[in-house]
C-alpha cells in the first residue's frame, strides 16, 4: 500500500518522480555496464532537502515497458516528472513523456541531462515537454519545482539554467555553476534498488563497489568531448573532508568496500589529491578505489601516495597511437608521456586500464593500426577499443555534420564514415583487435600473474 508523506505541519508534500528511460532497441550502448544514475540521485537529494517527496525509477536498468511507467505515474500521481535524457535516449525520452501525459495531462514534465543541455530546442519542440534544465541540475530543479508547485510560473523567467516556451518563442536562461560543491547533499542512493546493480568491477578485488563524483569541470579542449556543456571549463572539487565523509556514509549504510571516482581529471590538483589520500589513511577506512585521469597529471610521488591510500587502478584516456590524430583530437598528451605514466604505475603497483578510439573523421586505417600497435606496446591490464560516435556539443560533431561524414544519423547521433571505413567495418576491426589483444601471450601471462591460473582458465572456458 502506498502512503503520501506528511510534513511536521500536516501539509502533504508534493510528489516528484525522477526517471531514466529504457535504452533504445538495437542500440550498441545497451550491452555495457549499467551503473546507478548518479546525476539523477544528486538531483533527487537536492529536492528531498528542499522538502519534496521523491521517487526514482532507473528504467535504463529495469527496461520496463511504457505501460509500466503509465501505471506508476497513475499510482504516484506526481506533480512533476523529471526525465534524464542523452542523445541516444532522445526518442525513448519523448515517448515516455507522451505516455505520462496520456494518464496525467496536468503533470509538468521536465527534462535534463546531456542532450537537453546542448539542444534544449529539440526537446521543447515537443508539446509534452514543459521545461528543460540545462547544465548542473541541483539548484535549478529545486527553484523550478518550487515555482511550479506554488503556481508562480512568472518567476521561472529568473531561474538560471531553465529553458521554456513563451508562446511561440523558446527562452533559454543560461546556467550558473554551483560555486561550492560541498553544499550539494549526498546522492539519494536510498531511492535506488542497489541490490539489482552488479556493484563489482573487474578493476578491483574489493566489493561491493559504488561510484562517486568528486570533481566537475574540465579546462582541456579535447575535440571529441562534450563535458564542458554540463560542468563548465573550470575544475571544481568536493573538499577532501567532504569526500571522506561520504565514503564513511557509504561504508556504514551500504557496506561499500570499493569506489570508482568518476571524473576525467582526478589528479588535476596534486595538493588536493595528496590531502585526500592523507585524510583517507587517517580515517581508517579500508577501501580500494579507481580513478580517471590524464597521463600528464601523474608523477611518482603522487602515485605512491595514491597507492598507500587504496588506489588500485587508474583509467587513462589514451585515445590514439597516431600523433597526427592526437593533434586533431587536441588531446595535448604525447605518446611519450603516456608510456612514462604507464611505466610509473607499474613500478608503483597500480593497475592500468585505458581506452582508445577508432573512427575519427580524417583517420585512416594506417592511423588505426598505429593505435593498436601502441596498445600492444603499452600492454595495459584492461583495455577498451571504442568506436567514435559523434554527439552534439563537441567540435568533432560539428565537423562531422557540416561535412556529412556519416553513413547514418539517428536522433542527432552521427556514425562516422570515410573513404576507408564505415561503422560496420569498424565493428569488425574492434572485435579483431580485442581478440588479438586479449589472446596474446603477453596479455595471458599478465592475467595469470594478476588473477591466478585457475581464474584465467575458468574465465576463458
Amino acid at each position: 500500500m502506498y502512503f503520501l508523506l506528511i510534513d511536521m505541519e500536516g501539509m502533504v508534500l508534493q510528489m516528484i518522480l525522477l526517471m531514466t528511460t529504457a535504452p533504445p532497441e538495437d542500440s550498441p550502448w545497451i550491452f555495457g555496464r549499467k551503473l546507478p544514475p548518479l546525476g539523477l540521485t544528486y538531483v533527487a537529494a537536492a529536492l528531498e532537502q528542499a522538502g519534496f517527496q521523491v521517487e526514482l525509477i532507473d528504467n535504463y536498468m529495469l527496461k520496463k515497458p511504457l505501460d509500466y511507467i503509465k501505471n506508476e505515474a497513475k499510482r504516484l500521481k506526481p506533480e512533476i516528472v523529471g526525465i534524464t535524457c542523452g542523445s541516444v535516449t532522445y526518442k525513448p525520452c519523448i515517448d515516455t513523456a507522451k505516455a505520462i501525459k496520456e494518464v496525467l495531462p496536468s503533470c509538468k514534465i521536465v527534462v535534463g541531462g546531456w542532450h537537453p543541455s546542448y539542444l534544449p530546442e529539440s526537446m521543447l519542440e515537443h508539446p509534452e515537454i514543459d521545461y528543460v534544465v540545462m547544465g548542473e541540475g541541483e539548484k535549478a530543479i529545486v527553484e523550478l519545482a518550487n515555482s511550479i508547485t506554488k503556481g508562480d510560473t512568472t518567476s521561472i523567467s529568473k531561474i538560471a539554467g531553465v529553458a521554456y516556451r513563451d508562446g511561440a518563442k523558446i527562452v533559454r536562461n543560461e546556467p550558473v555553476l554551483i560555486k561550492d560543491l560541498d553544499t550539494v547533499p549526498f546522492p539519494a542512493r536510498h531511492l535506488l534498488p542497489l541490490d539489482l546493480y552488479l556493484r563489482k568491477m573487474e578493476f578491483l578485488e574489493a566489493s561491493p563497489v559504488d561510484t562517486m563524483n568528486v570533481i566537475r569541470g574540465c579546462p582541456y579542449n579535447c575535440a571529441f568531448c562534450d563535458t564542458k556543456g554540463i560542468w563548465g571549463s573550470r575544475c571544481r572539487s568536493f573538499s577532501p573532508s567532504r569526500i571522506v565523509e561520504e565514503i564513511e556514509h557509504l561504508a556504514n549504510n551500504y557496506g561499500t568496500r570499493g569506489l570508482y571516482f568518476i571524473g576525467d581529471n582526478f589528479t588535476i590538483n596534486k595538493k588536493r589529491t595528496i590531502e585526500l589520500c592523507n585524510d583517507l589513511k587517517s580515517s581508517g577506512l579500508d577501501v580500494q578505489w579507481i580513478c580517471d585521469t590524464r597521463a600528464d597529471l601523474v608523477s611518482r610521488d603522487l602515485l605512491k601516495e595514491m597507492r598507500s591510500a587504496g588506489c588500485r587502478t587508474i583509467w587513462f584516456g589514451v585515445e590514439s597511437g597516431s600523433p597526427r590524430i592526437l593533434k586533431k583530437l587536441n588531446k595535448n598528451v604525447s605518446i611519450e608521456q603516456t608510456v612514462k605514466a604507464f611505466r610509473l604505475c607499474r613500478e608503483e603497483d597500480i593497475n592500468i586500464s585505458c581506452s582508445l578510439m577508432m573512427g575519427i573523421p580524417g583517420e585512416t586505417l594506417s592511423d588505426i593500426k598505429a593505435t593498436f600497435n601502441l596498445a600492444k606496446k603499452l600492454n595495459p591490464d584492461w583495455i577498451h577499443f571504442n568506436i567514435f560516435v559523434a554527439y552534439p556539443g563537441s567540435s568533432l560533431y560539428d565537423e562531422v555534420i557540416e561535412n556529412k561524414l556519416y553513413d547514418k544519423l539517428e536522433n542527432f547521433v552521427a556514425y562516422v564514415k570515410t573513404d576507408q571505413f564505415d561503422y560496420d567495418s569498424l565493428l569488425k576491426l574492434q572485435r579483431q583487435y580485442l581478440k588479438e589483444f586479449h589472446r596474446s601471450p603477453r596479455s595471458i601471462l599478465r592475467k595469470i600473474r594478476r588473477d591466478g591460473l585457475l581464474t584465467v582458465l575458468k574465465r576463458n572456458l
